[in-house]
């Protein structure tokens, strides 16, 4: 039970959907001048981070599934 509970905890953590909306989301703030320049590129580059990082746990996963 604990592993399933915890599988759904890593899903939820490393889905690339709400970053990815948040993207969107950024970038038409800065089209309506809601965001400046500044802080949308301190808010981009957080969000392409994480990006990066659910990409790099998704390919550990399926290596270690292929192992």
């Amino acid at each position: 039970m604990v592993d399933k509970v915890r599988q759904a905890a890593e899903d939820e953590y490393y889905d690339p959907a709400p970053v990815q909306e948040e993207l969107v989301r950024l970038e038409r703030a800065r089209g309506e001048g809601q965001v400046g320049e500044e802080e949308f590129a301190r808010r981009e580059e957080e969000l392409l981070h994480r990006l990066e990082e659910i990409s790099a746990y998704r390919l550990q996963q399926q290596r270690e599934a292929q192992s």
